[in-house]
């Protein structure tokens, strides 16, 4: 099967600190790939190069085919990559409508169609249309971020930590909310909580100190104890 999106070699710096160290893997189309990993592994920093936010001193991300390592995010985004970041990335002085409005990269039926089935994935959205978003729940916050990157026309989801912070019910919420969007879009997704992952996620990679060391279809590493308990720290 032909990646949809596909990383080689990368070596990220943050300042003078070498991050990531050879970092590999492929995104098969209509799939969840999950990136595994303890704290400070290098997964957000994995996201953000591919979104050029990080950019790489060497490799190579290839999206559909064309190599996008050099191009700035703005124009990675036009590519057809949404990224929901770690921070939500929100803005909390404009209201959800306003937020929702200005992602928008152009507003035809198509991306309007979009909004229409992502507030009915996310109802509390519509309820506080006109709530500013610095004001919503942490829950509310992640499933605006999450819409907001949905709303384009976007073959890839970089999702990183959507659980994060969040209470059990609202982390059931949005997990069977990715559920429903990965028939519609590939997912790469970043998660801490085993249990969320591993029920969304079709393949795995696991990362460690800023390198890859595991990959697998994720009935694998559910059935794998040891591999869990040596580099996730579960049983």
């Amino acid at each position: 099967m032909e990646a949809l999106l596909s990383v080689k070699g990368i070596e990220t710096y943050i300042d003078q600190f070498h991050i990531l160290h050879d970092i590999g893997f492929e995104v098969p189309k209509g799939e969840v790939t999950v990136l595994l990993g303890r704290n400070g592994a290098g997964k957000t920093t994995t996201l953000r190069t591919i979104m050029g936010l990080n950019p790489a001193s060497q490799g190579q991300v290839t999206f559909k085919g064309e190599e996008i390592t050099k191009l700035p995010p703005y124009q990675i985004a036009r590519k057809g990559i949404g990224y929901v970041p770690e921070d939500q990335g929100i803005f909390a002085g404009l209201t959800v409508g306003e937020n929702m409005k200005v992602s928008m990269q152009k507003e035809d039926d198509a991306t309007l169609e979009r909004m229409e089935w992502v507030l009915e994935l996310f109802p509390d959205l519509k309820k506080f249309w006109k709530k500013p978003g610095g004001q919503l729940s942490g829950g509310q916050k992640q499933m605006l971020s999450i819409a907001r990157a949905y709303m384009n026309e976007n073959e890839l989801l970089l999702i990183d930590e959507p659980s994060k912070g969040l209470a059990p019910i609202i982390v059931e919420k949005v997990m069977e909310s990715i559920q429903q969007m990965k028939e519609k879009t590939t997912i790469v997704l970043v998660e801490q909580n085993f249990m969320m992952a591993s029920k969304i996620g079709d393949r795995f990679y696991i990362l460690d100190d800023g390198q890859t060391v595991h990959q697998g279809r994720m009935n694998e590493l559910n059935e794998n104890e040891g591999l869990r308990k040596k580099y996730l720290g579960i049983a």
